[in-house]
């Protein structure tokens, strides 16, 4: 029911979060991360969470916000084509978020928890998406994109940064 996006759904530069989706029901793929994720984070101590493994780079809280953040945005995006709003949304700079979401400033499991709160809410409207507009299309960042593309590069994304903070923070 949900091929992988092809290369029209979304610009190339995405692709390099939908590859890293395997084949299968984005839902389940979306809804299996979030165990795994889970078990992820809650072994990360509170002090090891303001970790950066190189100057100038994030956080592990930052990049955790950034997930958070990223997540609502691309949600809020399908959300947006999928009721047939037809103007193009603008551009979101990472970096200007980070610097103003303060997450250095919280406790780690509160960032947990927004993450554990995103992914259900985002797992609510993918579930009960209609079946029409997961094929809905629309422009945010001067880029086209379907609502389909949205939900992998949602799940992809995560997997993206979660992969470098094994592979760079925790390592």
């Amino acid at each position: 029911m949900f091929p992988t996006p092809d290369r029209s759904e979304a610009a190339e530069y995405y692709f390099t979060y939908i590859t890293q989706v395997p084949a299968g029901d984005i839902r389940d793929i979306l809804r299996a991360q979030l165990p795994e994720t889970r078990a992820l984070l809650d072994g990360i101590g509170e002090g090891q969470s303001h970790h950066r493994y190189a100057p100038g780079k994030w956080t592990i809280r930052e990049v955790l916000g950034h997930i958070n953040d990223t997540e609502r945005l691309f949600v809020f995006r399908a959300f947006w084509f999928a009721r047939g709003f037809t103007e193009a949304l603008p551009s979101f700079d990472q970096h200007v978020a980070i610097a103003h979401a303060g997450a250095d400033e919280r406790s780690w499991p509160s960032l947990i928890e927004e993450f554990v709160a995103v992914r259900a809410a985002t797992l609510t409207f993918f579930d009960h998406l209609a079946g029409e507009a997961w094929s809905a299309r629309g422009v945010a960042s001067g880029n086209p994109f379907t609502v389909r593309a949205l939900a992998f590069m949602t799940a992809g994304h995560a997997t993206h940064h979660l992969r470098i903070v094994r592979e760079k923070y925790l390592a």
